[in-house]
């Protein structure tokens, strides 16, 4: 005889979210930071060759900095993703956290690229051309559209959490 499908207590899962408040954002963080990672690397250095991300050595050494640069973003990647995996296995996912979180990790990566990496160490840029002003622009400032959104997300699931608790 088959028996019934579990059902999840709706208060049970908002406490297990409330629980693992932390751990939404932080898997959604990390998750964030290596997918924008990724996404630099895969588009920017690779398809459209604008920038390795060391460009002060030789091409060989912009290469190599191009693999430790995707290995890391890839060890973010499923790092986050390992988190994620438990959420769903403790039935305490929380979609708008989790969102909230990749905002904030790829927003606060992209624009640590633009600011620090592209400027004050001067390591690459977006791309080499005598009017780079357009390309930061658009950079740090999609940068800045993520990080913001991200935020306000975790700040609105944040007061949720201490409401359900």
């Amino acid at each position: 005889m088959a028996s019934a499908p579990a059902t999840v207590n709706t208060t049970d899962a908002r406490d297990a979210r409330a629980a693992r408040s932390a751990q939404n954002a932080w898997s959604g963080v990390l998750f964030g930071v290596g997918i924008v990672a990724f996404i630099d690397e895969a588009v920017f250095h690779q398809l459209l060759h604008w920038h390795h991300f060391y460009d002060l050595g030789t091409p060989d050494v912009g290469l190599v900095s191009d693999g430790i640069f995707h290995a890391i973003s890839w060890f973010a990647t499923i790092a986050g993703l390992f988190l994620f995996a438990d959420l769903r296995r403790r039935n305490a996912l929380w979609p708008r956290r989790w969102w909230g979180g990749i905002l904030v990790g790829a927003g606060a990566f992209q624009l640590y690229d633009g600011t620090v990496q592209h400027k004050l160490f001067g390591i690459h840029q977006i791309r080499y051309v005598p009017d780079v002003f357009v390309y930061d622009l658009v950079w740090n400032g999609t940068a800045i559209l993520m990080l913001v959104a991200g935020i306000v997300l975790l700040v609105m699931t944040r007061r949720g959490a201490a409401r359900s608790t």
